[in-house]
């Protein structure tokens, strides 16, 4: 579940036309030749979370979103768009159920060159569907 829950993700954040002009990538782990902004997945981790009737998973997925500029407020805007895109992911996918999608927690940095990032994690607790 773990692996298709990533899948589901990345093609849902790339089916959204208004983050993907303001960011040039989304993609699996960190993209250092892409031209920034790009955002990332960069970590994912699984535990159970099954039921008596149903396998399930407690999914935690981090994602980066690496930007250049000294304006903190464009990176901000862009990681409320992915926020939204994030826990708007539907609830019934290909061979499991989203029960819950809560965000976590959220840092910045800034980084040499003028470089930000902006990491952002998510708990998803799935169970599979029949």
């Amino acid at each position: 579940m773990e692996t298709a829950l990533r899948t589901a993700l990345l093609d849902h954040l790339r089916a959204d036309a208004a983050l993907m002009a303001a960011i040039n990538l989304v993609d699996e782990a960190e993209i250092e030749r892409a031209s920034a902004p790009w955002l990332a997945l960069v970590a994912s981790a699984a535990i159970d979370w099954s039921t008596k009737t149903h396998a399930g998973r407690e999914v935690r997925v981090a994602f980066e979103l690496r930007l250049h500029g000294d304006d903190p407020v464009t990176g901000a805007n862009i990681a409320e768009q992915v926020d939204a895109r994030v826990l708007s992911l539907p609830a019934d996918l290909a061979g499991f159920r989203v029960v819950t999608a809560q965000f976590l927690r959220g840092q910045a940095e800034r980084r040499e060159r003028n470089a930000r990032a902006i990491l952002r994690e998510y708990r998803f607790r799935l169970l599979a569907s029949d």
